[in-house]
């Protein structure tokens, strides 16, 4: 098939790269422009994190940390801490995703005539859960549930879910609306539309989500250990802490697997999905 022009109609040049009418371009500009401004203000010192000297110091911090800690009694220790951190993610992303199907549905428009008077409080609901970090919740948590991977797993449950309602209440809005109108034609109720017609197109999306949000708790479960909510979070912070390097090489090393482990089965998940 032949795509040149016709006669008739002359070639088109490119537009140029910057216009003085494109508000893209302006836009661009001002970001560069705030980058760079960023750059200048942190008064980064290249030149002593290039030196040879700081490559000494760090050579002497790595070679600090072999060989591991590879006694039986401390990989009982931290096998019984990857347990604890995988339970506290996987646990704390499910009550996360049941709380943020719950929140989606009335920080959702379901239709173009739905009042949706619920939609902005429950956004700002879900913006407020989502604003305040992991390690501000666990540290209010610790209170009231004690050390431990307790409040750990409700810190999770409850950053997520800001996150996860948001992200489910977007795909619920801007989910077909062809079978939702069909049913509500036919006189049935929003939340039977919502189990029959939006829900079945959105899943794959809502589990994307939600397996992506675990891959993100598996490192943030490791972190809050340090505030004492248990995992392997706990254990680095503590042998880190009397800089007893080979212990904490080996808590690493556990941290790395465990996070590929998760990668691994999500990736195998989402393509089953998406199959």
């Amino acid at each position: 098939m032949d795509t040149r022009p016709a006669a008739n109609q002359p070639y088109r040049l490119p537009p140029p790269l910057f216009s003085a009418r494109c508000r893209a371009c302006w836009f661009t500009t001002a970001v560069l422009l705030l980058i760079a401004a960023s750059f200048w203000t942190l008064d980064l010192q290249w030149a002593q994190f290039l030196s040879l000297d700081a490559a000494r110091s760090m050579g002497r911090f790595i070679a600090e940390f072999f060989p591991p800690d590879t006694s039986p009694e401390f990989l009982r220790k931290v096998a019984i801490g990857t347990a604890e951190t995988l339970a506290m993610s996987a646990f704390g992303t499910a009550l996360a995703a049941a709380a943020g199907v719950l929140l989606a549905l009335p920080a959702s428009r379901l239709h173009e005539g739905d009042a949706a008077w619920g939609r902005r409080p429950t956004r700002l609901l879900l913006n407020a859960l989502r604003a305040i970090p992991e390690l501000v919740w666990a540290g209010l948590l610790l209170i009231a549930a004690g050390l431990g991977p307790f409040a750990g797993t409700l810190a999770l449950a409850a950053h997520t879910t800001g996150v996860l309602g948001r992200l489910f209440a977007e795909a619920v809005e801007n989910a077909p609306p062809g079978p939702g109108a069909a049913l509500r034609a036919q006189g049935v109720g929003n939340v039977r539309i919502f189990l029959y017609a939006t829900l079945p197109q959105v899943l794959p999306q809502l589990m994307s989500y939600t397996l992506y949000r675990w891959e993100n708790n598996i490192r943030a479960a490791a972190v809050l250990g340090v505030v004492g909510a248990g995992g392997l979070g706990q254990l680095l912070a503590f042998h880190m802490g009397l800089f007893q390097m080979g212990k904490t090489a080996t808590i690493l090393g556990a941290m790395l697997g465990l996070v590929a482990l998760v990668d691994a089965l999500s990736y195998a998940t989402r393509r089953g999905l998406t199959r």
